[in-house]
């Protein structure tokens, strides 16, 4: 009966259970899945628990995903050194904005680089918001370079967001009305104080909204300007316009070359086919080197100085001295042969010929072309102004810099240094030395006589410590702000005991 039932009972059980078989696997996934997410839950909470305790202990040693992977440009700073904590950004300025002030520069790099310091400073003092300045792609250069390829344009902005608002462009509404003709376009007077702009300039802009100031070279006075502002030009030129990553960098490795074999020179050797062109200046040129040199004078028609006298202009001191002439003065002032002399400068007219008396003299004369690897310097080919900004930079960090003609880089480059401690700049005195010159090759002044004046007269004209030349009603002619910024030198006790 046992049996019976048993069997009776497996029978009916078996049946039953092939009909409750969907129900019973469906059972099982439940109880599995209920595990499975028990488990998932229970790793969640662990690791949240791990990521918040290793929060708490800090950043120093907590897991990656914490701060976000790497980039390469960190793991390879990581390799070189540690991370420099991101600086601290001043607070905004807050202003009733007058208006907007777009600017157009002119010239060489570093005219406009000194253009854009008074610009700064303008439109502070006015309480306008400056525009991203546009730079010269017209001049003899041609170079398309944007103030973005040559100046770190993010840092120029937010390092001055204390004292200017900045914008990359005009907002929309802006815009529109300068793509309509709505806005006034005009050069500023040159030489002028903070009251012209005050008085002329900022009338204009609230009355137009946006003004446009072209040819802005030379357009702020050297002297009688407020501290704060002559402090700001400073502040700008020094601290604000930083060249772009690449163009820094890339200066670094020609410094690191030229230090690893010593002490260097830079000598700016302004001997250039525009400069010689546009000075009129034509010592030891061919007759053919001549008139190629006057015909582009007369192709440029900005350059108003047409018809030049090549040997008095010579004699007065205003041509930029030859390679020749450069060689007679540097072993005049005894500087060793072996010293490496990096040649600042773009391609030098009459090219190995003009070079050999030089390269005869100092055998060890590079520059940035014979020290890089072309590829080093691919992206910088035809474009003037960041080619400059290399050479700008090794310059500054020279033992010795020796401009041949008084320009713009070398006015800028000597205030610069100056203000990085008097860092020794030989301030030719053309006029004296061509006279010496020219009196030694005739040989009526003997080789010792010779080096002995030239050391006598360049004794005081080493970029020390000097009161800047002010000359009322004569700007062009007394000492330029940017070649002597007394106002901001660290020691100002130097300029007290003179």
């Amino acid at each position: 009966m046992r049996c019976k039932a048993a069997a009776a009972m497996g029978l009916k059980a078996g049946g039953a259970g092939k009909l409750r078989l969907p129900s019973v696997v469906a059972a099982v996934a439940r109880s599995r899945m209920m595990k499975l997410w028990v488990l998932r839950a229970t790793t969640t909470v662990l690791l949240w628990t791990c990521l918040v305790q290793l929060t708490a202990v800090g950043e120093t040693w907590g897991p990656r995903v914490l701060m976000g992977w790497p980039s390469c440009r960190t793991a390879r700073l990581a390799m070189t050194g540690p991370v420099a904590e991101k600086a601290v950004l001043p607070p905004r300025r807050v202003y009733r904005n007058n208006g907007y002030l777009m600017v157009s520069c002119n010239g060489g790099l570093n005219q406009m680089r000194a253009a854009i310091c008074d610009m700064v400073a303008i439109a502070r003092h006015l309480n306008v918001t400056l525009i991203v300045p546009e730079l010269d792609k017209t001049s003899f250069w041609n170079d398309p370079s944007e103030f973005q390829d040559i100046f770190d344009v993010e840092h120029f902005i937010t390092s001055l967001r204390g004292e200017v608002r900045i914008l990359r462009e005009l907002p929309p509404r802006m815009k529109q009305r300068v793509e309509v003709g709505m806005f006034h376009s005009m050069p500023p007077i040159s030489w002028s104080d903070i009251s012209y702009y005050h008085n002329q300039i900022l009338p204009l802009i609230q009355k137009h909204k946006v003004l446009h100031l072209n040819r802005t070279d030379a357009r702020l006075a050297n002297n009688g300007l407020p501290l704060d502002i002559q402090k700001l030009r400073c502040r700008v030129n020094y601290a604000s316009l930083k060249f772009t990553p690449q163009i820094e960098e890339l200066g670094r490795q020609v410094i690191r070359i030229l230090r690893k074999n010593g002490p260097f020179l830079v000598l700016h050797l302004r001997y250039e086919m525009d400069m010689l062109a546009f000075s009129g200046c034509t010592e030891g040129c061919t007759r053919e080197e001549a008139d190629e040199l006057t015909r582009m004078r007369y192709a440029y028609p900005w350059w108003k100085e047409k018809v030049i006298d090549s040997y008095v202009k010579r004699k007065d001191g205003f041509c930029p001295l030859t390679p020749e002439e450069i060689a007679l003065v540097l072993r005049a002032l005894e500087i060793d042969r072996s010293m490496q002399i990096y040649i600042a400068a773009g391609e030098i007219y009459g090219g190995k010929r003009r070079m050999a008396s030089l390269t005869s003299a100092y055998p060890n004369v590079v520059r940035k072309e014979t020290l890089l690897e072309p590829s080093d310097l691919r992206f910088f080919q035809n474009h003037s102004s960041q080619m400059a900004a290399l050479d700008y930079l090794v310059s500054l960090e020279s033992d010795i810099f020796v401009p041949t003609y008084d320009g713009n880089m070398a006015k800028v480059v000597e205030g610069h240094r100056r203000f990085m401690g008097f860092k020794k700049t030989i301030l030719l005195d053309r006029k004296i030395i061509i006279d010496l010159v020219d009196r030694y090759k005739s040989g009526s002044l003997p080789w010792d006589e010779f080096s002995k004046l030239v050391k006598s007269v360049h004794a005081n004209r080493m970029g020390s410590a000097s009161r800047r030349t002010v000359i009322p009603d004569k700007p062009k002619e007394e000492d330029y702000f940017y070649a002597n910024p007394q106002e901001c030198l660290r020691d100002p006790n130097l300029l007290r005991a003179l």
